[in-house]
């Protein structure tokens, strides 16, 4: 019998023991060997996640799992200096929502932790856009983080969240991914740029656009992309300079009565070149669609648990948390 790329787990990977209605975008730490970490936590939500114009506001939890399959919400994270840099970034009117989908990043060469959220500010009124800048905190800990100014700020024509760290090139610096925007006159697109890292802790700049779902004709990654985790070389290797990781990608908006419905978000693969920050290849079909999703499929962390094999979390519709098991062997077979 083949042995399938992945085997969806059954039931949630996180207990919210009724704190919350909706959970998603957990982080691990690695130096607790995963069962620590950070997850995010809708307090309110007004209107529906199918369609355009619905508002969360968030909160980050610490996370504890008594295994890699089932963790606890603990107390809201608590991020020194939190408040204010939030009031340089927030203006009269401007309203912050929680910040949003973490990720952790632990520095081998001083074993300080860095993490990176989404910092939404919404506008006073319909002649401003909302702001996302990609937003950052380190310290030794969970314990004893301090936020600084965000690694990259809201440009009006650009912004950030959702990164993938990529490995030190051979110069010395990072061409990480995120998500970014594209207005155009009739549509805004999300795109997967570079965003250029000479230093993890201090400002990032903004690189080329990556992959522009409007450049490829996949149904599947048709309006909306956004890089999700890259595996390690011990998982899959690409050979230098390469890593294949996965790509969470969603169909395109569809305008119903007057309202705009978003399409189905899941997660694919893709082969990116880090060294020169270039999307190589980019599936033209899905990897992973969760079975329980309505609209969103969205892959956020990823643990090697042995050779070959490994667990990987998403969030379904925004709601819950999944894992998966993911075969290296399998996944190869779908590879150019």
């Amino acid at each position: 019998m083949k042995t399938p790329a992945y085997i969806q787990h059954e039931g949630k990977a996180v207990d919210t023991n009724g704190k919350f209605s909706h959970v998603m975008a957990i982080a691990l730490d690695p130096r607790t060997t995963y069962k620590d970490g950070i997850i995010r936590c809708i307090t309110s939500r007004e209107g529906n996640v199918e369609i355009k114009g619905y508002k969360d506001r968030s909160e980050l939890h610490r996370v504890t799992g008594s295994s890699l399959e089932h963790f606890d919400i603990g107390e809201r994270l608590n991020i020194k200096n939190e408040a204010e840099i939030i009031g340089q970034l927030t203006g009269e009117g401007w309203d912050f929502i929680g910040l949003e989908d973490p990720d952790i990043w632990i520095d081998e060469k001083t074993d300080l932790m860095h993490v990176y959220f989404t910092i939404p500010i919404r506008p006073p009124s319909k002649d401003y856009k909302t702001r996302i800048h990609l937003g950052h905190a380190v310290g030794k800990d969970l314990d004893s983080l301090e936020m600084t100014m965000p690694v990259l700020m809201d440009s009006i024509k650009l912004s950030a969240k959702e990164i993938s760290i990529a490995p030190v090139n051979s110069k010395g610096i990072r061409y990480n991914l995120i998500e970014s925007r594209d207005r155009q006159p009739d549509i805004t697109y999300s795109v997967v740029k570079v965003a250029i890292a000479e230093d993890m802790g201090k400002p990032w700049t903004y690189g080329d656009t990556a992959f522009h779902p409007a450049e490829h004709n996949f149904p599947w990654i048709g309006g909306h992309a956004s890089p999700g985790p890259l595996f390690s070389e011990n998982f899959i290797n690409l050979g230098a300079g390469k890593r294949l990781g996965l790509i969470n990608g969603r169909e395109a908006n569809q305008k119903i009565d007057g309202q705009t419905k978003y399409g189905m978000f899941s997660v694919g693969l893709f082969i990116y070149d880090y060294e020169n920050g270039k999307i190589d290849w980019v599936s033209s079909e899905p990897f992973i669609q969760d079975t329980e999703a309505k609209t969103i499929t969205f892959a956020s962390q990823f643990i090697e648990t042995g050779p070959g094999t490994g667990i990987l979390y998403a969030h379904v519709d925004d709601s819950f948390v999944r894992a998966y098991t993911l075969n290296a062997e399998a996944i190869k077979s779908l590879l150019p």
